[in-house]
């Protein structure tokens, strides 16, 4: 048998995920590894968000299984997926903290409702994690008087609050500033060290990307076109003009999603839909005709 720490921490096999008519993920495969940074990557509509949905436990899949810590999410009770929700953290995209309580009470409170450790052990966690994300002499400011960038660090200390094993970012980049975008991609890189979590990363900056990952996977429509290590893309990325008719159909279109290039394949995709379609029917059917948070397990 095959050693734990060789496995996968997470795995996703043939998940289709639907909304109505809609189908938004359709097949996917993904093994995450222990100790790795994932970026998962793919313009707008390629379903990156809601295959990081699918993993934190927001959705359940129509078909497939996923896998965490090698047990099937999927199967779970609400109850049993709880214990599971202790083992990883999420950044989201606005940080979502609570307006009312300070930047240490934010962080305090997943200590506070799932621990049962004494209120001095909890401010002591509350100021390692502050300290983490450079944000300690700001424990008692509230989100209304910090920045964005500020915002998202003090998410990252309350997603790190409980020690995860995985860290879940989406977007992380954000509405963010080039400068700051740099300091939360160096934060993402030097906590992944420091720490030794699995990063698990929606982003479609490739700057920030190209800087933060291990292993990146290429979403279109709703598939996976190519999960490899960050050198395969860069290698890609960098193909000269002269040499890209020399590449199949879909490493041209990987290629103009990296570079942000203004003609290729994407585009003469999009060209060729009518105007109508696009403006209206493409709009209406992509609209998910249940609530964004939908009732996913049993009790």
């Amino acid at each position: 048998m095959a050693d734990l720490a060789d496995q996968p921490i997470i795995r996703l096999r043939n998940v289709v995920k639907r909304f109505g008519s809609q189908t938004i993920l359709d097949g996917i495969n993904l093994d995450i590894k222990r100790g790795e940074t994932m970026v998962i990557m793919g313009g707008s509509g390629s379903g990156k968000s809601t295959t990081l949905r699918l993993m934190i436990g927001t959705f359940l899949p129509d078909e497939g299984t996923i896998e965490m810590f090698g047990q099937n999410t999927c199967t779970m009770s609400e109850d049993e997926f709880n214990h599971v929700r202790r083992r990883f953290g999420i950044l989201f995209q606005s940080g979502a903290l609570f307006n009312s309580m300070t930047i240490a009470e934010n962080v305090a409170l997943p200590l506070q409702e799932h621990t049962d450790l004494d209120p001095e052990i909890i401010d002591i966690t509350v100021k390692i994690k502050l300290e983490l994300v450079g944000l300690r002499e700001h424990a008692d400011k509230y989100p209304a008087q910090i920045s964005g960038g500020m915002k998202k660090r003090a998410g990252l200390a309350r997603a790190m609050a409980l020690d995860p094993e995985i860290l879940f970012y989406d977007e992380p980049s954000a509405g963010l500033d080039p400068v700051t975008s740099a300091q939360i991609d160096q934060l993402i890189v030097a906590l992944s060290q420091q720490l030794g979590v699995t990063s698990v990363v929606v982003t479609h900056e490739m700057d920030s990307a190209f800087t933060i990952a291990d292993r990146m996977a290429m979403l279109d429509h709703g598939r996976i076109l190519r999960v490899e290590d960050r050198a395969w893309f860069e290698h890609l990325r960098d193909v000269p003009p002269s040499r890209a008719r020399e590449l199949d159909e879909e490493q041209r279109l990987i290629r103009q999603f990296l570079r942000g290039d203004a003609e290729g394949p994407i585009t003469d995709r999009r060209s060729d839909i009518a105007y109508e379609e696009d403006l209206f029917g493409t709009i209406a059917e992509h609209l998910p005709s249940v609530p964004s948070v939908e009732p996913t397990r049993g009790h």
